[in-house]
């Protein structure tokens, strides 16, 4: 298993791209800052030295053609032959450095050339030996045949050692700095993993080299790339990690699928090194493959799935030319609404969230990213029904996605009477504001929680349901409800906790070894509540295809590896007890509610539960009154409401 410190000399000695002598490690560091230091950065000063040794090359080479030509005796050249070299040298000089200018090799960057450049290199020798020989015949120079053959040999030697010299001194002495200590593993030995090698080979900001490639593919094994030895398959992983000792291992293969690229990264996870990864296929598409395009793997790099990808072009028409107005739109959810909306043209887009400093984020977001969006941004709460009805009044939003709400359980359980004023109460209003004036969609983000809750967050949610289905009912607004599971990286979610508490050093903390929960990507799950948006005919439950769910314990568990640590040996991982109103699993359906499929298989309609419509109405106005009195009691009422409630521990 790879050390994570402390190991540069080690490798220094032990790698078979390092020297000979372990002694002169202080010797090398001390040639690499020479040439550091001491290289002309100036292009015309480079350029002046380019020339002058091409023309000490192009002396050699017309010596070296008579010297080789003569058994490698100056004394067997005949004088005539000297004289005639002679003679012609100094236009051979001047035509073959127009020849070189011509051909841009005093431009060219050499520090990262490759066979190509080595091409024209020889092209533009050969060229100037034909002028050589042109030359010489016309002004009768007589000198053997196979002067001008080994004088061109000569020359492309010369020519190529000088051009890719300065990339081989860095070579052989850049990655033996102080700074180059960290062992690099490649995954993938195609065209991915050799542009990332190049990268490295002619940086000098690289802190690291690679040392070997694994890939799958069978005819690459025991080859070599670009002196890189491929050393085995996937399954060999864990056992070079050890062999070379290494620090990083970077995942190349983007056109492997979510599935292959989990099944590697679980692999990779069991060496102890950090793991980078190239992100996708369209990295290779628009030649942006490079080391600054690896990244740290993620979380739902271990989803195991592809990201869902939905066309919205093809749905988003009923947005395009229409006043859009998000709820919470500074939020997690609601933000990222906020840009997709934002894309597809609305006629105006307006944004409501009691939270200035996140309104404020995303305002400067769509402004720099869509200047000639009409983008209004408004404070306020959905709970002051005077100021969403002045909202509703001036701007008479065509659609209503409404994102405002309290969602952090513990929190809403100390303050159950907050929860219910802002998601039941806030929703209530802004629905009545959006019948009043005529809006034509009204879009309720729902959760997960709101099925069989124990918990007030989770049965405030499902009262926010029911407000919908009561508006939808008598109002000619489409009223709908999208409900979905736990996004990653949304405020308040996991992700970001655990990732704290790793960068502190530990504990991490999980409730129970046992609880699970439902992941989507926030730009996923937002992309299926605009498409169900599309769907809305009034009355829906939409429920999104949230795929298998994932236990936080192994999520704690491939976060803390991920980091380039050791479960409960590094890092300890604490259980706390489940919170107050959390469950071990949550649902996404209630077994009363049936099943519809829609045009889109990861988009499915529950059957609205029937309830007695009126009766609901009459204990919104107790529960009003109840809430705003801050009352101790309000668990109850909400259990007369909601008959699927039943709190924790009650």
């Amino acid at each position: 298993m790879g050390s994570k410190t402390g190991s540069g000399d080690q490798f220094r000695r032990d790698s078979p791209l390092a020297p000979a002598h372990e002694n002169n490690e202080s010797e090398e560091d001390l040639m690499y800052e020479f040439l550091e230091k001491y290289l002309p950065r100036d292009k015309r000063v480079r350029m002046g030295i380019l020339m002058a040794a091409d023309v000490f090359a192009l002396c050699l080479a017309s010596f070296l053609g008579l010297f080789v030509r003569f058994d490698l005796n100056i004394s067997k050249i005949p004088p005539e032959y000297a004289r005639a070299a002679l003679e012609f040298l100094p236009y051979y000089i001047l035509a073959s450095l127009v020849i070189f200018f011509l051909a841009r090799m005093y431009s060219t960057m050499w520090s990262v050339a490759g066979v190509r450049e080595a091409l024209h290199v020889v092209a533009a020798c050969g060229l100037a030996s034909l002028v050589q020989i042109a030359g010489m015949v016309l002004l009768r120079l007589s000198v053997p045949r196979s002067f001008f053959l080994v004088s061109f040999a000569a020359l492309c030697a010369e020519e190529l050692g000088i051009r890719l010299s300065y990339r081989v001194v860095i070579s052989l002495f850049g990655n033996h700095s102080k700074k180059a200590a960290k062992r690099i593993m490649i995954v993938g030995a195609g065209t991915s993993g050799s542009v990332i090698l190049k990268e490295m080979t002619t940086s000098s900001l690289v802190n690291g080299y690679v040392v070997c490639f694994v890939d799958d593919d069978k005819n690459k094994a025991g080859k070599f790339l670009n002196g890189v030895p491929v050393a085995g398959n996937r399954n060999d992983i864990p056992r070079l990690a050890e062999e070379y000792k290494i620090d990083e291992i970077y995942i190349a293969i983007p056109s492997a699928s979510a599935k292959e690229r989990k099944a590697i990264i679980e692999i990779c996870r069991e060496t102890g090194c950090q793991v980078k990864i190239l992100p996708g296929i369209y990295q290779l598409i628009n030649g942006e493959v490079s080391i600054a395009k690896l990244r740290n793997v993620e979380i739902e790099d271990l989803l195991g799935r592809d990201p869902i990808r939905v066309n919205l072009d093809e749905i988003m028409g009923y947005v395009s030319g229409k006043v859009v107005l998000v709820t919470g739109g500074g939020g997690s959810i609601g933000s990222e609404l906020c840009r997709q909306v934002a894309s597809h043209n609305p006629k105006q887009l307006i944004i409501f969230d009691i939270y200035e400093n996140n309104a404020y984020d995303i305002q400067l977001e769509l402004k720099e990213k869509y200047p000639d969006l009409d983008l209004v941004v408004l404070i306020g709460s959905v709970r002051n029904t005077h100021r969403i009805e002045t909202v509703f009044e001036k701007y008479r939003p065509d659609i209503v996605y409404h994102a405002a709400a309290h969602k952090h359980v513990p929190l809403m359980e100390d303050s159950p009477n907050e929860a219910i004023k802002n998601n039941v109460f806030g929703t209530y209003k802004t629905a009545k504001a959006a019948d009043k004036y005529g809006t034509k969609r009204f879009v309720l983000i729902s959760t997960d929680k709101a099925v069989n809750p124990t918990n007030i967050m989770g049965a405030s949610k499902r009262m926010c349901e029911m407000v919908v289905q009561m508006m939808n009912a008598r109002s000619k607004t489409d009223f709908v409800a999208v409900r979905f599971g736990n996004v990653l990286g949304s405020n308040g979610s996991v992700i970001p906790l655990f990732k704290k508490q790793i960068e502190q050093g530990g504990p991490v903390t999980v409730t129970h070894p046992d609880i699970i929960r439902y992941f989507m990507t926030i730009p996923e799950a937002v992309s299926l509540v605009l498409q169900a948006g599309a769907y809305a005919r009034g009355g829906e439950i939409f429920v999104l295809d949230m795929g298998e769910p994932m236990k936080i314990l192994d999520l704690a568990k491939n976060l803390i590896r991920l980091s380039g640590y050791t479960p409960d040996v590094d890092i300890p991982i604490v259980f706390t007890g489940l919170r107050p109103g959390e469950k071990l699993y949550e649902e996404l359906l209630m077994n009363e509610e049936g099943m519809q499929d829609t045009p889109n298989k990861l988009i499915h309609i529950g059957k609205p539960i029937e309830f007695d419509m009126e009766r609901f109405e009459g204990q919104l106005e107790e529960l009003y009154s109840v809430a705003n009195q801050d009352g101790d009691g309000i668990r109850e009422d909400v259990m007369r409401i909601v008959n699927t409630y039943h709190p924790a521990g009650a």
